[in-house]
């Protein structure tokens, strides 16, 4: 059953002159909203024919006919409902407001907006208020700080999807400014820039003891982004629990979850001062820190509403391109499905998601981990230098994991002709082998 019209949501029976208008109106609009096409006012579903042809006749419309540019604030997906096929269009807010019909000009006649379920034109002072504090730090309109830029990597993700690439290429992904030079997206998505995103792993509950950092980036952040979550799906550990002859496997975080946040850190992420989202896990969590704080969300409340409201448009649109954003505005939703508004944490400049980890809570649960290599092994090696670590026990406290799972890794240097054992089973030590 599809909700009633409201000031975010419209029906329409067929598509019309109008739908600009409405685009417009939520483009302009706090939240956006979504048009279904294909259903009657009183949210009957009436069918739309060739779903697919009027995909392209709307995308060809909004790009043409709407202005500024609205390339990444919108998704058109075609639905089946009693067995009919209907389109829905979700709109974002934009942040280069007013939007306008571009044949109307920035106007009482081409500036929309929503009051309630209506669309009413746009008073003239509201414009003018509005185009007064349009955002101009937006990544399309800061200049590249290299202009000698390739674009290979993000070239094969897109003929990956099927994409056809030609010389428009950088024209259609909203890669240059208006005077024609390589804007901060284009940086961003460039074989080669001075962007990396950081990892940090530590043994202690807070920043003390760190045992581990890496940097994933001077690359294309698509290709970033893939390394990030590549890492953290090595890190995030399965816990496999046999009971009654079945067995369950458990991530540490729920690998859904886990993904969303990292595409939303990445995205909404302002990049504007040149600090790129922050990855740091330690003992009981992994915390995902996005610079920006809540931005165009506004306030936590329509942060949680999962209205999207993407500062970086042109990212979400690439982003979306390859498949890594299934639906604007769904990211926050998904998170909220296994984890408590709590895991969020909101400040002026930034947003953090904590996710705690699932731990065994009954004694037959065991680590399900392959190791044939040792993880931090420079950092163990060298805490049993400095006889922090004597025995397993003090390697799983210092780095709260259990006895055993201590043991084993310990067991894998001595294998590798690393370290040796000095006296007995109980009572011994682990020194380093000189080599």
């Amino acid at each position: 059953m599809l909700p009633p019209e409201s000031d975010r949501i419209e029906y329409k029976e067929r598509l019309t002159d109008n739908l600009e208008r409405e685009i417009v109106a939520f483009l302009n609009n706090k939240e956006g909203g979504e048009i279904y096409i294909g259903v009657s006012n009183d949210g009957g579903i009436v069918g739309v024919e060739d779903c697919d042809a009027l995909q392209l006749n709307i995308k060809d419309r909004i790009k043409d006919k709407i202005a500024p540019s609205a390339l990444g604030l919108y998704d058109i997906k075609c639905l089946s409902v009693d067995d009919k096929q209907i389109i829905k269009i979700i709109v974002a807010s934009g942040s280069d407001k007013p939007y306008y019909i571009k044949s109307k000009g920035m106007s009482e006649n081409g500036c929309f907006m929503r009051i309630g379920s209506a669309v009413q034109a746009m008073p003239e002072r509201m414009i003018e208020e509005l185009y007064a504090t349009r955002v101009r730090k937006s990544l399309a309109r800061i200049v590249s700080p290299r202009q000698k830029l390739s674009f290979g990597q993000l070239e094969i993700y897109y003929r990956a999807k099927g994409y056809t690439i030609n010389d428009q290429f950088a024209y259609n992904l909203d890669l240059l400014t208006e005077d024609g030079k390589f804007n901060y997206v284009a940086f961003l998505c460039a074989d080669e820039n001075s962007v990396s995103i950081k990892f940090g792993k530590y043994a202690s509950l807070n920043k003390c003891e760190l045992i581990e950092t890496k940097e994933y980036g001077y690359n294309s952040i698509i290709k970033a982004t893939e390394s990030i979550l590549e890492k953290l799906n090595v890190e995030n550990k399965n816990f496999t629990q046999i009971t009654g002859g079945q067995r369950i496997d458990t991530p540490m975080i729920d690998e859904r979850a886990l993904r969303e946040a990292v595409i939303n850190a990445i995205v909404h992420n302002d990049y504007s001062y040149g600090n790129p989202p922050v990855f740091e896990m330690y003992p009981d969590r992994l915390e995902i820190t996005s610079n920006g704080g809540l931005g165009y969300f506004g306030t936590e409340e329509e942060f949680f509403r999962g209205r999207s409201n993407p500062k970086n448009r042109e990212l979400m649109r690439i982003f979306k391109d390859l498949g890594y954003v299934e639906e604007m505005g769904s990211g926050v939703h998904r998170i909220l499905e296994k984890y408590p508004r709590s895991v969020f944490e909101f400040s002026q400049n930034y947003i953090t998601v904590a996710f705690p980890f699932n731990r065994p809570v009954v004694e037959n649960v065991v680590e399900n981990v392959v190791e044939n290599v040792v993880e931090n092994e420079d950092w163990i090696l060298q805490k049993i230098k400095s006889k922090d670590i004597k025995s397993a026990k003090d390697y799983a406290i210092l780095t709260d994991i259990s006895p055993r799972t201590a043991q084993r890794r310990l067991m894998l240097l001595k294998n590798a002709g690393k370290i040796r054992h000095i006296g007995p089973d109980k009572g011994g030590y682990w020194e380093v082998i000189k080599k």
